[in-house]
Order: structure tokens, then C-alpha cells, then sequence
């Protein structure tokens, strides 16, 4: 049985155009395997706090060292690592935000890459820790950045996830969302298509 985890980060929930378009290929996939399990991890509803000294601390320091609020935390970064290590594949909803990605997002990350967990260093340099499987990532923009520097997010995503051990990175991009209706609808039917097209491929 397939399970899918679906995260999504947009401030708009579920009106958010990366969110509409997570659910759309969600629904896709769902008609073509039924028997699909999907869990949905919606960010801003449910954001985490930001990673601070206490929180760091929490994450690093030993199990038979910590205190109960520490143990706390560390529990909850477990069940955010368990939720990827479950699922056989991954789904961002990603808006941009500022050229960037939601802070809440950040957030999230931010308790997946820990040390001895998620990733380790060798005289190679880091290895991530966690079984790779597929990641995609549908990303909504107000304006056209793909392949620009502005686009600060494509190499973001790819560079974490690979550093955790998430290589198999796809991308559908619906940009110049808010350049007119006429460029709004354009990108989103191009989207919808590229998602058809993937699912139909996918095994």
C-alpha cells in the first residue's frame, strides 16, 4: 500500500494555489492507486515553534540527559523524521514568500537535520541518513523566477533534501500567478497538465 505525506506551507491553507495544486495531484494519484494513504501535515495551521537555543539544545543532547521538557521536544522531532521515514513518497505544497520559502517550512527543516539522525559527517563530507524515495514539489509564485537567481527555493529544496537523503527531486512549477488572469490561468492549466502527464507515468 502506498502512502503518501503531503506538506503543505501556505499561508492561505487550503484556498493556497500550491495547495489546491498538492491536493489536485494528490486526487490524481489517489484515483490511479485507491488504496493510497495519505497524511497531511499543513504547517501553517499547525506551525512549529522556530528553532532556538532550547530547542537545539533539546535536540542535542543525550536521551539519558535530558530534562522531561527537553525529552518533549525531541519526541516531537522524532514523529516529524517517523512521518518521512513511513511514507513512500513525498508532496510540498511551496509557495513563494519573499523570494524565499515560508518561514514555516524553515521551521520544519530546521528539526529534521540532526546530526547522528537525519544526516552525518565522513571525510567525504555529510551523508543524509534517510531512505531516499520520491519528492514532489509543486511550487505556486506570484511572478516568473524559474532558472533565475531570484529563484532562491529550487536549489534550497534540492540541497536539503539531499543532504537528509531525499534525492529523487521533481519539480511543477505555476508561475506569474499574478500577472493577470490570463497568465494565472495559462500557468495553472500547464501545471494541471504536467501533474496529469507525471501520474500517468508514474508505475
Amino acid at each position: 500500500m502506498s502512502k503518501l505525506l503531503q506538506i503543505n506551507s501556505s499561508l492561505s491553507n487550503d484556498q493556497g494555489q500550491s495547495t489546491q495544486l498538492a491536493d489536485f495531484f494528490v486526487s490524481k494519484l489517489i484515483e490511479k492507486k485507491p488504496d493510497t494513504e495519505v497524511k497531511t501535515l499543513d504547517l501553517s495551521k499547525n506551525p512549529l515553534p522556530h528553532l532556538d537555543g532550547e530547542r537545539f539544545k533539546a535536540l542535542v543532547t543525550p536521551a539519558d540527559q535530558r530534562s522531561e521538557g527537553e525529552a518533549a521536544i525531541v519526541a516531537e522531532a522524532d514523529e516529524l523524521l517517523a512521518d518521512i521515514q513511513n511514507a513512500s513518497a513525498i508532496v510540498f505544497a511551496l509557495p513563494m514568500y519573499n523570494f524565499g520559502i515560508p518561514s514555516v517550512l524553515k521551521s520544519y527543516f530546521d528539526h529534521l537535520a540532526r546530526a547522528g539522525v537525519s544526516f552525518k559527517y565522513t571525510e567525504n563530507g555529510p551523508v543524509g541518513l534517510l531512505d531516499d524515495k520520491p519528492v514532489y514539489i509543486l511550487a505556486a509564485r506570484g511572478g516568473v523566477y524559474q532558472g533565475m537567481p531570484a529563484d532562491t527555493q529550487t536549489e534550497y529544496m534540492k540541497t536539503f533534501l539531499a543532504f537528509i537523503g531525499l534525492k529523487n527531486v521533481q519539480f511543477i512549477y505555476a508561475e506569474g500567478l499574478n500577472l493577470g488572469e490570463a497568465s494565472k490561468e495559462k500557468s495553472l492549466d500547464n501545471a494541471r497538465q504536467q501533474v496529469l502527464e507525471l501520474v500517468s507515468a508514474l508505475g
